[in-house]
């Protein structure tokens, strides 16, 4: 149960919530150190890829998952041949929360704890139709009801805790982290396994090309993501994403566990403008940005790395760099940013998780990872920007933007545990 304990002011204080697990599959690794490996040394895992049935062009730029790894052994109720079988999206989500709760290790204290599930995941049943489709099937003209991916892994897992999938364009693994949070500060479970994920579909690559929301370059693959830079033209989908365990700090200091650091604080707002385009009043996203802090209880100018959700678009980047500024004010040239969808692409429903290991990565190193591709940052755009390569320094409170569809904003304050 979490502790609620009472300061001299008489005002409620929670105990902090740890991360003690990870887990991803990435076009950059699938370990901690993989990724935060690729991450400093500014790799990018942009490639050209086939796009797919309904695609106007041959090849597409993405950076895509070549191997997912299989559950860890004992962990989860499907050895590596079931593993095999299954469709690439089970894959994608099954392998990194076992990989998580095998991280944390959990995976012996199952059956006496609570333990819950939230997932990030879009659009589910429409990719497990279009799958479906691609094959030959018809369930896309005559679907039928099925049990959710969260409820699977649920069971095959032998996780007891509440297990719900959230939804919320590029925010959504975020808010599933954020969800966890509050269960685990209301006292519904003991641990909870958050994040999401994503998979490259043709679909999805059609529809946001039809956008004009991914970039039309066709030279090099791994210079096509730009964020904040002046050339920028759309963003590169990649796939994969990443699972954390979140429990009380207090339980995992008895468990001995490994502590990556501490979920202290979540910021969300609405645009409400546009289902699509970003919008480009920074009002709301910077709003996200205050309430984070607020809820963290740190000052902007304790901020010591921003992640920024910066995909590569003309109009979301601005109105980013804007959002930010008006939300650290005066510190904001103190502050560096930088964002690592240059390498990974965007994992879409897994972006904000994956980001979430980019800090905790900034924290491990004690250094900043780079924006690839930022040769000439716009003057709209005006930011302590980290460019081409890695820049070290202390990292100890990082925040991480997360900017959907629709205009779902979410910052998530991330820190070093105490």
């Amino acid at each position: 149960m979490i502790v609620v304990a009472r300061t001299n002011s008489g005002e409620k204080s929670r105990e902090p919530i740890a991360i003690t697990g990870v887990g991803a599959v990435s076009p950059l690794g699938h370990s901690f150190e993989a990724i935060t490996d690729s991450l400093l040394a500014g790799r990018s895992g942009v490639r050209s890829i086939d796009p797919g049935a309904f695609a106007r062009e041959s090849h597409q730029f993405a950076a895509a998952v070549d191997v997912i790894p299989a559950p860890p052994d004992g962990i989860c109720q499907i050895d590596a041949e079931g593993f095999a079988g299954l469709t690439r999206l089970e894959q994608m989500v099954i392998s990194p929360v076992s990989h998580a709760v095998a991280d944390a290790g959990l995976a012996p204290h199952r059956n006496g704890l609570r333990i819950g599930l939230v997932l990030g995941l879009g659009a589910e049943q429409l990719k497990m139709w279009e799958l479906d489709f691609l094959d030959g099937g018809t369930q896309v003209f005559a679907p039928s009801p099925t049990d959710t991916l969260v409820h699977r892994v649920a069971h095959l897992m032998h996780l007891r805790g509440p297990a719900v999938t959230v939804a919320a364009a590029c925010a959504s693994s975020g808010y599933a982290m954020a969800l966890g949070r509050s269960w685990l500060s209301a006292g519904w479970v003991d641990a909870c396994v958050v994040g999401g994920c994503d998979v490259l579909s043709p679909t999805a690559l059609a529809a946001f090309y039809n956008l004009r929301a991914l970039s039309r370059r066709s030279d090099d693959p791994a210079k096509a993501s730009r964020p904040f830079d002046r050339d920028r033209d759309g963003f590169v989908m990649g796939e994969g994403g990443a699972c954390f365990v979140l429990e009380p700090l207090s339980a995992a200091r008895r468990r001995d566990a490994r502590v990556y650091g501490e979920l202290a604080g979540v910021g969300m707002s609405s645009d409400a403008t546009h289902m699509v385009s970003p919008c480009s009043d920074p009002t709301q996203a910077a709003r996200a940005i205050t309430q984070a802090l607020a809820d963290a209880q740190v000052a902007a100018d304790e901020i010591d790395y921003v992640n920024a959700h910066a995909a590569g678009t003309p109009v979301g980047d601005a109105a980013e760099a804007g959002a930010i500024r008006r939300a650290l004010g005066s510190a904001v040239d103190r502050v560096p940013v930088s964002s690592t969808k240059s390498m990974s692409g965007h994992l879409v429903s897994g972006a904000a998780a994956f980001e979430a290991v980019a800090c905790l990565a900034a924290i491990a190193r004690q250094a900043v990872p780079p924006t690839l591709n930022l040769d000439h940052p716009d003057e709209q755009c005006q930011l302590d920007h980290v460019p081409h390569v890695a820049r070290e320094r202390s990292v100890r409170v990082t925040a991480s933007n997360s900017f959907g569809f629709g205009g779902a904003n979410l910052c998530l304050v991330i820190r070093e545990a105490a």
